[in-house]
């Protein structure tokens, strides 16, 4: 008899949909949610999952940041429906362009107040 099992890694993007304006690259991006685990299979069958994480990834600019492994459970299951992004912080590419939430101008210059309505960006 013959037993054909292994452990292998996966990653599933996880269903969830909420448009934003970026606050890496200031153009509106959708939020895509992954989860990466391991797993046990059997039979090509996966048995048992774990080291789970979750991502976030924006689809406009690529730039994506780890999220706790309850927020991330919660979405799995359908209960949140809505990030807070600005509590998150993007690997290497956050605030590499600057985005005015007032008048929707962007700029990858170092300016404190916006050129163009003059509120601090």
């Amino acid at each position: 008899m013959f037993l054909i099992m292994g452990i292998s890694q996966a990653e599933k993007m996880l269903n969830f949909n909420q448009l934003t304006v970026c606050k890496c690259c200031g153009k509106y991006g959708r939020v895509e949610v992954f989860m990466n685990y391991t797993y046990f299979m059997l039979f090509f069958i996966p048995i048992l999952k774990w080291n789970k994480q979750y991502f976030v990834k924006m689809n406009c600019c690529g730039s994506s940041c780890e999220i706790s492994k309850e927020l991330g459970k919660a979405i799995e299951l359908g209960q949140v429906s809505e990030i807070n992004l600005t509590e998150l912080s993007f690997y290497a590419k956050e605030n590499s362009v600057k985005h005015c939430e007032y008048c929707g101008f962007t700029t990858s210059e170092d300016f404190q107040f916006c050129p163009k309505c003059g509120r601090n960006i």
